[in-house]
């Protein structure tokens, strides 16, 4: 793939996704009423992390070391969170690097995880159980129902990463992730939105 190429789907990409956010920005009812405990985002700011997204799954897709991993990229007003399973932590550090030298970056929380011994088909497919069993129980939950947390599993620890309203939803999260049948432990890397 050229770098002329590369540029243009990485523009698109970029285009789509900040086109997905002004569709999804729409309020309920039930939305206005509820109170927020962190500070309101504006539109702007909402598409702003929508492109700050994009581009770093963009460069870290371009990467040769970091290219096939399966990171999640979560962003909430400049901050960006790196989460998933790698083999090295040279893989760590310039995922981490890249994403830093992305423009509109503020700052990198990184919640990345080295992996332990390989796994095998058998392992992945219990993962993925695992994983649904957790977003299922975290989307039923009327305290927490939220699509901004991540779920990664890898032989069965579970990663939960995103952004959240409260503690309590942090300590929810962590308890119905260890409740799912097929987590052996749980790696809770919630942060609360500012």
């Amino acid at each position: 793939m050229t770098a002329h190429h590369r540029i243009r789907t990485a523009f698109l990409a970029t285009s789509i996704t900040a086109l997905a956010a002004l569709g999804g920005c729409s309020k309920s009812a039930e939305t206005e009423a509820t109170p927020s405990l962190s500070s309101p985002m504006t539109l702007g700011t909402q598409v702003d992390d929508a492109v700050i997204t994009s581009s770093v799954k963009s460069v870290l897709v371009a990467d040769d070391l970091v290219k096939s991993l399966d990171l999640q990229v979560e962003t909430r007003k400049g901050v960006v969170q790196l989460s998933g399973y790698v083999d090295s932590l040279a893989q760590i550090d310039q995922a981490v690097s890249l994403t830093r030298a992305v423009a509109g970056v503020a700052g990198v929380e990184n919640a990345i995880t080295l992996k332990g011994s390989p796994s095998t088909v058998g392992t992945a497919i219990d993962d993925t159980t695992v994983t649904g069993r957790v977003k299922a129980a975290l989307l039923s939950d009327p305290g927490i129902k939220s699509f901004d947390i991540s779920v990664l599993t890898h032989q069965g620890e579970v990663q939960l990463t995103g952004f959240v309203n409260s503690q309590a939803q942090i300590e929810q999260a962590g308890k119905l992730a260890a409740a799912a049948e097929g987590a052996s432990s749980v790696k809770n890397e919630l942060m609360i939105k500012q």
